[in-house]
């Protein structure tokens, strides 16, 4: 699956961008005067392979969940627990993507790709288990907005300690990123035009610090950032775990799928596989902050082409996403100093993608408008 996934993921249209730069000069506005809104709609062209592209909605959230076993070295003094706890306030609706998500009318789906706590069975009778039950894909759970879904594709129960031994096997990568490439086939037969990152993992922003430094080169203080709000030894201390690991593992950004067994989290590797099954089929994604830019990079290295399906949501607060970005050469398209992840500043740019596809459908050229030009 990974390697046809590869095979089908192409470069952007150069003839369908050409078409929406001229349309852009002849639209009732001065030239340039969107800012990177008209980059971005002729780069939705070049995905597309038309001009104008279709409308980006209705649009889907996957929220990948993972626990890691780097979680010992006490990088965060949040308890492993909250991870499978937030996956029930996710199917519960209770969540800030689930309040982003009913505002942008964007389905939600909660993908348990490594959570370490077994997920509640239909024999679980509490009212967590029943709305997390009545979650999973029954009836009106699947393409409904206000019904999250759950899907459980567990490859294993958190991912282990990086510091001491690999987080993951290379099968188990590879077996995480086709849980993230099935995910974007679903949403995507089931209707979604566009694609929006979502993460949770209690730590996950650590591996996600390895992941950035080994792809981009900088130091483990560059890539690093303060996560959930932690303290400055609680920080420092976090630096000095992700340059343990880097040192321990040396992860070759040559092989991707070896770096993000090394470091990687199972969210990781499964948004990985997300970025590449959208690109495949051509339909974009917005990605959210650190976890997804990492995840990015991974993606970006297997199949370069695959960034031409991706828009920067939004900067995180997190530095090495910024880092991510800068090698990636994408422009975020707001920044609000959030770093909840989630998949919720995203969702906030959501409608700026919109009106930029929107402008090439409905904003009247001077001719036909009969408005002088300069």
């Amino acid at each position: 699956m990974l390697e046809t996934t590869i095979a089908a993921i192409g470069p952007l249209d150069e003839a369908a961008m050409s078409t929406a730069r001229q349309l852009q000069t002849r639209l009732t506005k001065p030239a340039g005067s969107l800012g990177l809104l008209e980059e971005l709609s002729v780069r939705l062209a070049g995905l597309a392979g038309t001009c104008p592209p279709s409308l980006p909605s209705p649009a889907a959230v996957a929220i990948f969940a993972g626990d890691h076993g780097v979680h010992a070295q006490r990088v965060t003094p949040w308890p492993q627990e909250v991870t499978v706890q937030m996956v029930g306030n996710f199917l519960a609706g209770g969540a800030v993507v689930n309040a982003f998500a009913r505002q942008a009318g964007a389905t939600v789906t909660v993908v348990d790709v490594g959570v370490a706590t077994p997920l509640p069975t239909p024999d679980d009778h509490s009212p967590a288990g029943d709305a997390r039950v009545a979650a999973r894909g029954g009836v009106g759970g699947h393409g409904r907005v206000d019904v999250p879904r759950l899907v459980d594709a567990n490859v294993r129960r958190g991912t282990r300690d990086m510091t001491v031994t690999a987080a993951l096997t290379r099968d188990e990568a590879r077996a995480a990123v086709e849980v993230g490439i099935r995910i974007a086939g679903e949403l995507i037969d089931g209707g979604a035009a566009l694609l929006v990152t979502g993460d949770m993992g209690i730590a996950n922003t650590t591996p996600a610090a390895a992941l950035i430094a080994a792809f981009t080169g900088v130091d483990a203080a560059e890539a690093t950032g303060r996560g959930t709000g932690v303290d400055d030894p609680t920080y420092q201390h976090k630096i000095e775990v992700v340059r343990a690991a880097l040192l321990r593992h040396t992860p070759d950004p040559i092989d991707p799928l070896g770096v993000l067994a090394a470091v990687g989290g199972l969210e990781h590797a499964a948004l990985t596989g997300l970025l590449l099954g959208a690109a495949a089929r051509r339909v974009p994604v917005l990605l959210d902050g650190v976890i997804a830019v990492s995840a990015a990079l991974a993606a970006a290295a297997l199949a370069p082409d695959a960034v031409g399906a991706m828009i920067a949501g939004h900067r995180s607060a997190e530095p090495g996403a910024t880092v991510a970005l800068r090698q990636l050469g994408l422009t975020p398209l707001i920044d609000l100093g959030l770093r909840l992840g989630e998949g919720t500043g995203a969702l906030l740019a959501l409608p700026v993608v919109t009106g930029a596809v929107r402008v090439l459908h409905e904003v009247a050229t001077f001719d036909s408008a009969g408005v002088a030009e300069k």
